[in-house]
Protein backbone atom coordinates (compact mmCIF):
# COMPACT_ATOMS: atom_id res chain seq x y z
CA UNK A 1 0.00 0.00 0.00
CA UNK A 2 2.90 2.59 0.92
CA UNK A 3 4.08 2.02 -2.92
CA UNK A 4 0.72 3.00 -4.50
CA UNK A 5 0.28 5.72 -2.41
CA UNK A 6 3.76 6.93 -2.93
CA UNK A 7 3.11 6.90 -6.60
CA UNK A 8 0.11 8.39 -6.21
CA UNK A 9 1.86 11.35 -4.27
CA UNK A 10 4.47 11.49 -6.56
CA UNK A 11 2.14 12.37 -9.91
CA UNK A 12 -0.57 13.77 -8.04
CA UNK A 13 -0.94 17.34 -8.71
CA UNK A 14 -3.24 17.57 -5.20
CA UNK A 15 -2.57 18.18 -2.10
CA UNK A 16 -2.88 15.19 -0.32
CA UNK A 17 -4.08 16.35 3.36
CA UNK A 18 -6.79 18.20 1.51
CA UNK A 19 -7.57 15.45 -0.75
CA UNK A 20 -7.20 12.83 0.91
CA UNK A 21 -8.27 13.18 4.55
CA UNK A 22 -8.39 9.35 5.82
CA UNK A 23 -5.31 8.61 4.06
CA UNK A 24 -3.54 5.57 5.85
CA UNK A 25 -0.48 3.87 5.86
CA UNK A 26 1.43 1.50 7.81
CA UNK A 27 4.79 0.58 8.46
CA UNK A 28 7.28 1.11 12.08
CA UNK A 29 7.54 4.12 13.51
CA UNK A 30 10.69 5.21 15.67
CA UNK A 31 11.76 8.58 17.44
CA UNK A 32 14.27 11.39 17.62
CA UNK A 33 17.23 11.21 19.61
CA UNK A 34 18.00 13.49 22.38
CA UNK A 35 20.94 14.31 20.18
CA UNK A 36 18.10 16.58 17.85
CA UNK A 37 17.16 18.56 20.45
CA UNK A 38 17.52 22.07 19.24
CA UNK A 39 18.12 21.77 15.66
CA UNK A 40 16.15 22.95 12.80
CA UNK A 41 13.58 20.43 11.35
CA UNK A 42 12.43 21.24 7.47
CA UNK A 43 9.83 23.70 8.64
CA UNK A 44 12.12 25.74 10.39
CA UNK A 45 10.87 25.13 14.12
CA UNK A 46 13.55 23.98 16.76
CA UNK A 47 13.22 19.73 17.62
CA UNK A 48 11.56 19.99 20.90
CA UNK A 49 11.05 16.42 22.94
CA UNK A 50 8.06 17.60 24.74
CA UNK A 51 5.84 18.86 21.92
CA UNK A 52 3.96 16.34 19.67
CA UNK A 53 5.46 16.26 16.38
CA UNK A 54 6.91 14.21 13.48
CA UNK A 55 8.65 13.41 10.00
CA UNK A 56 7.11 12.15 7.31
CA UNK A 57 9.04 11.55 3.78
CA UNK A 58 5.67 12.80 1.55
CA UNK A 59 3.44 14.42 3.26
CA UNK A 60 3.06 18.31 3.58
CA UNK A 61 4.37 19.90 6.32
CA UNK A 62 2.14 20.82 8.87
CA UNK A 63 -0.51 17.94 8.15
CA UNK A 64 -2.11 16.50 11.50
CA UNK A 65 -1.43 12.84 11.38
CA UNK A 66 -3.47 10.64 13.64
CA UNK A 67 -0.85 7.60 14.97
CA UNK A 68 -2.09 4.32 16.50
CA UNK A 69 0.47 2.18 17.70
CA UNK A 70 -0.90 -1.34 16.50
CA UNK A 71 0.58 -3.26 19.47
CA UNK A 72 -1.58 -1.36 21.98
CA UNK A 73 -4.15 0.50 20.10
CA UNK A 74 -2.52 3.86 21.83
CA UNK A 75 -3.20 6.97 19.40
CA UNK A 76 -1.96 10.52 19.08
CA UNK A 77 -1.88 12.96 16.85
CA UNK A 78 1.23 14.57 15.69
CA UNK A 79 1.90 17.57 13.27
CA UNK A 80 4.19 16.56 9.81
CA UNK A 81 6.93 19.42 10.72
CA UNK A 82 10.06 17.64 9.52
CA UNK A 83 11.16 15.46 6.85
CA UNK A 84 12.39 12.10 7.36
CA UNK A 85 13.09 9.09 8.45
CA UNK A 86 16.16 8.50 6.37
CA UNK A 87 16.38 4.88 8.21
CA UNK A 88 15.61 1.95 5.71
CA UNK A 89 11.93 0.12 6.88
CA UNK A 90 10.15 3.36 8.26
CA UNK A 91 7.26 5.34 8.18
CA UNK A 92 7.51 7.91 10.66
CA UNK A 93 9.90 9.97 12.80
CA UNK A 94 8.42 10.96 15.98
CA UNK A 95 9.20 13.44 19.36
CA UNK A 96 9.96 11.44 22.67
CA UNK A 97 6.07 13.27 24.20
CA UNK A 98 4.96 11.25 21.12
CA UNK A 99 6.56 8.08 21.55
CA UNK A 100 5.64 8.03 25.15
CA UNK A 101 2.13 9.01 24.31
CA UNK A 102 2.36 5.55 21.89
CA UNK A 103 3.91 3.09 24.60
CA UNK A 104 6.98 2.37 22.09
CA UNK A 105 9.87 3.91 24.31
CA UNK A 106 11.02 1.12 25.67
CA UNK A 107 11.10 -0.95 22.50
CA UNK A 108 12.51 2.07 19.88
CA UNK A 109 10.16 1.38 17.20
CA UNK A 110 6.42 -0.20 16.96
CA UNK A 111 4.66 -0.86 14.11
CA UNK A 112 1.80 1.88 13.31
CA UNK A 113 -0.73 2.90 10.73
CA UNK A 114 -0.86 6.53 10.08
CA UNK A 115 -4.27 8.17 9.09
CA UNK A 116 -4.48 12.23 7.94
CA UNK A 117 -6.77 13.64 9.77
CA UNK A 118 -6.53 17.77 8.68
CA UNK A 119 -3.97 20.22 8.19
CA UNK A 120 -2.23 21.61 11.03
CA UNK A 121 -2.53 26.39 12.30
CA UNK A 122 -0.22 27.94 10.58
CA UNK A 123 2.98 29.07 12.46
CA UNK A 124 4.13 32.53 12.34
CA UNK A 125 8.43 32.30 12.05
CA UNK A 126 7.96 36.00 13.11
CA UNK A 127 5.89 37.56 15.83
CA UNK A 128 2.90 39.09 14.38
CA UNK A 129 1.18 42.58 15.37
CA UNK A 130 -1.93 40.30 16.18
CA UNK A 131 -0.50 38.66 19.12
CA UNK A 132 0.81 41.75 20.49
CA UNK A 133 -1.60 43.75 22.98
CA UNK A 134 -3.16 46.91 21.93
CA UNK A 135 -1.44 49.09 24.29
CA UNK A 136 1.71 47.89 22.69
CA UNK A 137 0.69 48.01 19.31
CA UNK A 138 1.10 51.43 18.77
CA UNK A 139 5.21 51.08 19.65
CA UNK A 140 5.29 48.80 16.62
CA UNK A 141 4.42 51.40 13.81
CA UNK A 142 6.76 53.06 12.15
CA UNK A 143 8.04 56.45 12.66
CA UNK A 144 7.82 58.62 9.83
Amino acid sequence: MSLIMSIMLFFSSINPAEALPSLIQKGKASFYSKKFNGRKTAYGERVSAESLEGAHRHLPLNTLVEVTNLDNQRSVIVRINDRGPFSKGRVIDLTHAAAHALGMVSKGIANVSLRVVGKGQAVALAPSAFSTPIAFQSMLEPVL
